[in-house]
Order: structure tokens, then sequence, then C-alpha cells
């Protein structure tokens, strides 16, 4: 298998592979250390918390879904979202940030966990064909959109999320 998910099988296996060890990763995070700014944030230079980087995969599982939900019911999609353009990710990034800020870590988690099975709940619904087989946004496929917002930022968020925990002594 191909770094990138080719198929509607293989994305499925890409995020089936990547979040229980993502969440096995959030598990040993005490609620007392999920706020702590110690994680390196996607803007250069900057720290975000462990609950940030949940708030960020919730919001960009949200957003695959929000996109869908609009386009197959033929209605009109601003992507990435209303009021942000693609060169603005890093604010995108901060507004999911602020959207969960009062989140406690425990209901951030059980909200990925519901967000990524409705997406796997979407994937399972689609075809190879719906998914792979034709451009959905501009030169994209459905699947590479859903794999751009799922496992590809899980991979690199359970990098840093491993990091944090080995500084800090939370195996």
């Amino acid at each position: 298998m191909s770094s990138v998910p080719q198929s509607k099988d293989e994305l499925l296996s890409a995020i089936n592979s990547i979040f229980p060890k993502l969440m096995a990763d959030y598990q040993v995070v005490p609620e007392s250390w999920s706020r702590v700014c110690e994680v390196e944030g996607n803007v250069k230079g900057t720290q975000i918390s462990v609950c940030d980087t949940v708030a960020y995969l919730v919001g960009w599982g949200k957003l695959v879904l929000k996109w869908h939900s609009l386009k197959s019911r033929g209605l009109p999609v601003d992507f990435p979202e209303t009021g942000y353009k693609w060169n603005q990710l890093g604010l995108l990034a901060v507004s999911f940030q602020e959207q969960y800020s009062n989140w406690k870590y425990k209901d951030l988690l059980n909200e990925l966990d519901s967000t990524i099975s409705e997406l796997i709940g979407l994937v399972l619904s689609l075809s190879n064909d719906e998914l792979y087989e034709r451009t959905w946004y501009e030169k994209w496929t459905l699947g590479r959109m859903i794999q751009f917002n799922t496992s590809s930022p899980m991979k690199n968020i359970r990098a840093k999320v491993r990091r944090f925990n080995k500084n800090n002594g939370l195996q």
C-alpha cells in the first residue's frame, strides 16, 4: 500500500490504523496536563496544548462532513470555510482552538471519537467510484479530501503528542 490511500479500502485502513493509536496516546495525558502549551503548533514557532490538537482534528473532521452535506444537497460550499481562504489555514486552526477552548478534555476526546466515527460511516456509505474515481473539489477526489483531514494530520499530531508525553514523563 502506498503512503497515500488510493481506494476506499486503503482510506479506511489508514484511518483505522492511526486513530486507535492516537487515542491511546491521548488517554495517557491527564486532564491537568491537557491545556499545557508545549506541543509544536501548526504555525511555525508556536506552542499549543494537547486539547488544541484535538480541537484541530474535530474542527477539520466536522468541516469535511459539512462540505459533503452541503455538496450532496447541491448547495454551494465555501472552501475551506466561510471567512477563510486556503492561505489562512493557520487562522482557521486558531478558530478551532477558540471554538473548543472551554471544553473539558474528556468531552473533546468524545467529540473526536464521534466525529471520526461519522467520517468512517460516510466513507463506508460511499462507493470507491464516488470516493476515488471522480474529482470532487477542483482536482481532488473526495477520498483525498477526507484523507487530507483525517489520517494525514492524525499521523503528524500523534508524533507531536508522543513527544509531549515523553518530554513530560507521561507514559
